[in-house]
Formats: structure tokens, sequence, C-alpha cells
């Protein structure tokens, strides 16, 4: 039973989590008190929408992930609404807009590399969201969905500069860092074909992946030299 409650995150711990908590709070409270400010009735429109409450887990809780930088936040968000916007438009059968906008919303994510799975809740919400969101087209992209994902990932980044991780991130070398010998680093073709092997996508950088092992063949060479001594 114990199992069940475990991380599944590596790296997880608990105040890694009450962190990012900390983080889902202060991020989705701004977004929420300035885009109120800001619009205020200016719109019947809902001022803060439901995808953002999955970004802000993203950004706060793995800010390292690639679904979750910056890019990713603020394309992701707009390029799927833009996209469900068109799908109710152009196909008259609600349930079938519906599957369109969300898989629309993952080819077009796709090739502009901003993927991002709340995006798929934009392209949806821009389908079943409701009167006021389907008369207002193309602007409910930009208003609120746009203005709440940059003030979403300007409170990521504010956030971060506090909270030891680097975001928009970036793979730091841990210091110090030993030299290893040539023939133990990984080559960056023997990744790229590891992961051909095992057929899956995963949510960390090939440059992170690249850095992970270089630390635990580092740590594999010292364990080996304190049992030869």
């Amino acid at each position: 039973m114990r199992l069940l409650f475990a991380p599944i995150l590596a790296g997880a711990n608990l105040p890694d989590r009450l962190l990012a908590c900390l983080g889902g709070v202060l991020g989705i409270a701004l977004t929420s008190a300035i885009s109120f400010w800001a619009l205020g009735d200016a719109t019947s429109l809902p001022l803060l929408v439901a995808p953002m409450g999955a970004a802000a887990v993203l950004v706060f809780a793995v800010p390292a992930s690639p679904l979750a930088q910056p890019w990713s936040v603020v394309g992701g968000n707009i390029v799927s609404a833009l996209v469900g916007v068109t799908a109710a438009k152009l196909v008259p059968v609600p349930h079938l807009a519906a599957g369109i906008a969300v898989g629309g919303a993952i080819l077009a994510m796709s090739l502009l590399r901003c993927l991002h799975p709340p995006g798929g809740a934009a392209a949806l919400t821009a389908v079943v969201g409701g009167p006021a969101v389907l008369s207002a087209g193309y602007g409910f992209a930009f208003v609120p969905v746009g203005i709440n994902a940059v003030l979403l990932m300007v409170a990521g980044v504010l956030f971060h500069r506090f909270s030891g991780h680097s975001y928009p991130h970036r793979p730091v070398p841990v210091a110090p860092r030993a030299p290893l010998p040539v023939e133990s680093v990984p080559h960056p073709e023997d990744l790229d074909r590891a992961l051909e092997d095992l057929g899956e996508t995963f949510d960390v950088s090939k440059e992170d992946l690249d850095l992970l092992f270089q630390r635990v063949e580092h740590h594999a060479n010292e364990r080996r030299a304190r049992k030869r001594s």
C-alpha cells in the first residue's frame, strides 16, 4: 500500500513538492488577480480558464520538463485555442469538432515545437465553452487564454529565481565536475539510438539525459576508487 504513495517523479522530495504547491498558489492567484484587474468587466468571457490549472502543475512541479518551458506554455495554449476555434467554426457536429480540436492541437503544437498538455484543454474549451466563448471567435485565443498563459509563464520565471530550479530550464553541470575518461562518456549518437530502441517519448530533454549519465559515471568512478583504496 505504501508504494501507491511513493513519488513517481525522479528527484521528487517533500520540500520540493511543498515548494511546488506554493508556486501553484502564487502563480494562479497572481494570474487571476492581474487578469481581473486588466480586463475587469470588459469581456463576458471567463477571465481565468481551466487549462491554466494544468499548466501551473507543469510550470511549478516539473519546471525542467520540455512541456513546461515558456514557449510551450504560451505558444501551446494560444495555438491550441486557435485550432479549437477553427474546428468549432468549420465542423457542425460538436462531438466531431471536439475530437478534431484536440487532435489538431496536438499536431499543431508538435510542428511548432510547443507541445503542452493543457493546450488540449484549451482547444476543447474553444469548442465546448458555451455561447460566450463561441461568440468571441479567434479573440478567445488571446483574451483570456493568451493573457493567462503569459502571466502564468512570467510568474513561473519570477518564482523559480528563488526556488533553486532553472526556468526557463537549462541543463547545468554540477560542480565540481571531475573529468571522465573519453570512452566512458556516452556519445550523443548512442543516446539517440538507445531512445530509438525503446520507442518511447520521455518527459526530459536529451541534454539532461546526457548530463545525468555523466554524473552517474562520475559517482560510479568515485565508488570504485573508494573500494580500491
